[in-house]
């Protein structure tokens, strides 16, 4: 599949029609057969190098706990209409070399730890404010 230069993949239609132009004997200039019959090579998303379309892992890109919470209080406090559109959009698939799924997989667990844990934490300071609030626990 097509991709722009940082590999999020254009639509079929456009595709095509490039596809369509570059095959046309009307085309500014000849198909070079290397062009041809070399694979079509993407940037892995994780490593950043080169490897073959067909041999590479499509996966949603890894978001990093401080780029979601920063993203969250930027839009919050600047366009916070669009939040639900930023928060729960699906990203395009990036695409990942075969040998790094591990540590992909790696630092998406230890990215969602982290969310666990502020989750956690404001729990417990919400938790917290109401004994304080109440005056006492009654269990």
């Amino acid at each position: 599949m097509a991709g722009t230069p940082d590999n999020t993949p254009l639509d079929p239609a456009a595709e095509a029609s490039a596809a369509a132009a570059a095959t046309s004997p009307t085309a500014a200039g000849p198909l070079t057969t290397s062009a041809a019959t070399s694979p079509e090579m993407v940037r892995c998303a994780l490593t950043g190098e080169l490897i073959a379309a067909d041999e590479a892992y499509w996966g949603p890109p890894l978001i990093t706990f401080e780029m979601l919470i920063g993203t969250f209080f930027k839009t919050l406090f600047t366009a916070p209409s669009n939040l639900k559109a930023i928060l729960f959009s699906v990203d395009d698939d990036v695409p990942y070399a075969p040998h790094v799924r591990p540590q992909l997989s790696q630092r998406r667990t230890r990215e969602q730890l982290k969310l666990l844990a502020l989750l956690l934490v404001i729990l417990a300071v919400m938790v917290g404010i109401l004994i304080l609030v109440s005056g006492s626990v009654t269990l």
